[in-house]
């Protein structure tokens, strides 16, 4: 299998304000380009793109191509079902949106302490196990976001786990809230194959600070951004496959030219990307990847990943010399359409499903209190 994986998690939207509203024929496009180019691994899940992915996945993948031709995989999170039976009406759904007979990679999906917990109280592993005997998966797993110590002790309880997905990128390899490196190191003693998520960190290792930039173009300056943040993953011994959530068909021609014959970073390659990180680390605020799990449930309707972001950039300005950005009327407009950050009622709803383990509610505060609402 080569090594990068199409993420259906950010897809290209007609409608900015609606993730449910996805421009299907450019990811038709996508898809196209992709599977061309010999890679044939998509990843989905139940709430991707306002629960919306699993059935673009059926019409621009599985009713355009052989079933044989591509790897699919999906997952199933604890939040959203609190019975065996509505864990079972949620597996036969996907089934019928994704139109795929089977799933080759299925994932409890995003555990942590808590979900993990819900997942033994309901048996989730040995639920999995069974449909993999019954031919409806073919490969079971989790994805992951908790400590190294969480993780082995799942790793130990459930040897039977072919594959577990980490987020793993150079600006989070010595996190202390993502726990990359030990995290990789954790599954590398269990010897489990490794799939790799938000290698470019919802995009924050797309767009780098001149600083960041110039330290790569003095390596190599025809690769994009992204390229060093996707190959560092994929240079990692055990990886099996890194997925890019590509949003349009320039990021997917992007990925392919330099991912189609694969060349592993040197070790100078992989010191220009700690030395990257430890740029832009000083210049990020709010460590956020939006991924907009957040978002779903919260009773206010706030744009926390649009907030942050506008944020974040903000905080790498000047703006003792500046005093405004155009980000004030950006703000403005998004909280037209969505709660302000100031909605905030402190819930925890938000915090409940972070994968980065994120304050959310005192950056919130942070940002009511920058922008004045």
């Amino acid at each position: 299998m080569k090594k990068l994986g199409f993420g259906l998690m950010r897809l290209p939207q007609r409608d900015p304000n609606n993730a449910a509203d996805v421009d299907v024929q450019q990811v038709k496009q996508m898809v196209d380009l992709f599977m061309e180019k010999g890679f044939t691994y998509f990843d989905t899940a139940w709430m991707y793109n306002g629960f919306a992915s699993e059935n673009v996945a059926k019409e621009a993948l599985v009713d355009r191509y052989p079933r044989d031709s591509f790897t699919l995989a999906t997952k199933l999170h604890a939040g959203f079902f609190d019975s065996p039976e509505e864990r079972e009406k949620i597996f036969e759904t996907q089934l019928e949106k994704t139109g795929a007979g089977y799933f080759d990679y299925y994932l409890l999906h995003g555990l942590e302490k808590n979900m993990y917990e819900k997942h033994e109280k309901f048996d989730s592993f040995s639920w999995l196990l069974d449909k993999k005997e019954k031919g409806l998966v073919r490969h079971a797993g989790f994805s992951f976001h908790d400590t190294p110590e969480v993780l082995d002790e799942i790793l130990s309880a459930h040897p039977q786990m072919e594959f577990v997905q980490l987020q793993i990128n150079y600006l989070d390899w010595e996190s202390e809230w993502v726990h990359a490196r030990a995290c990789y190191e954790t599954a590398r003693k269990h010897n489990i194959d490794i799939i790799v998520m938000e290698p470019v960190k919802g995009g924050t290792l797309a767009r780098l600070p001149e600083e960041a930039k110039e330290r790569f173009a003095r390596l190599d300056p025809s690769m994009s951004a992204t390229s060093w943040a996707i190959r560092f993953a994929a240079s990692l011994p055990g990886v099996m496959v890194v997925l890019s959530g590509m949003s349009d068909v320039a990021q997917m021609q992007d990925n392919l030219s330099y991912m189609e014959d694969f060349r592993p970073l040197s070790e100078e390659e992989k010191a220009a990307c700690f030395e990257a990180a430890a740029i832009i680390n000083s210049n990020t605020a709010i460590p956020c990847t939006g991924c907009s799990y957040c978002t779903e449930g919260c009773p206010q309707h706030i744009a926390i990943p649009q907030y942050f972001s506008l944020y974040n950039e903000d905080m790498r300005e000047d703006l003792k010399e500046k005093g405004w950005t155009v980000n004030f009327s950006n703000y403005d407009s998004l909280a037209e359409r969505f709660g302000k950050a100031s909605d905030c009622i402190a819930c925890g709803q938000c915090e409940g499903v972070c994968p980065q383990h994120l304050p959310i509610i005192d950056d919130l505060a942070k940002v009511a209190e920058h922008y004045g609402k």
